[in-house]
């Protein structure tokens, strides 16, 4: 069983995927978005790969926990993934998941321009992570 996790940006898509077992994941790559059709072909190459099972996509919310414009655009997007691939897609709050992943970055000493190139693909994997520690919790 793999799962995809996805961190939607305007200018790029993190990228993660869970071990086999769905207990662990792993940032893989960042996605840098082009055409919508072109991005949806490199999730669909991915998901093929690695033969995900399902999608995890972090919805953007306000503090307040409503839905702004970029999470009106996540949902669209995700809409679209599901149609495209027909694999069943999740939406997880992603909420400071960015701020998580800059905090371990500057804790780990990476340079600026390190943490610009995969702050993406960490984001990506802390939404995963978050939604596979909540399946094993069930």
């Amino acid at each position: 069983m793999r799962i995809l996790g996805l961190d939607v940006g305007s200018k790029t898509i993190g990228v993660a995927i869970s071990d086999p077992l769905g207990w662990t994941a792993q940032g893989i790559t960042t996605i840098r978005r082009s055409k919508k059709e072109q991005d949806i072909e490199e999730i669909k190459k991915l998901c093929k790969e690695y033969s995900v099972e399902t999608i995890v996509i972090g919805l953007p919310k306000n503090m307040n926990g409503t839905i702004g414009e970029s999470g009106e655009r996540v949902l669209e997007l995700s809409e679209i993934i599901k149609e495209a691939t027909g694999i069943k897609v999740e939406m997880w709050d992603e909420r400071l998941t960015t701020v998580a992943a800059h905090k371990a970055m500057l804790e780990a000493d990476l340079s600026r321009g390190k943490r610009k190139k995969i702050v993406d693909k960490i984001a990506a994997t802390y939404i995963l992570q978050g939604y596979l520690d909540r399946l094993s919790m069930k």
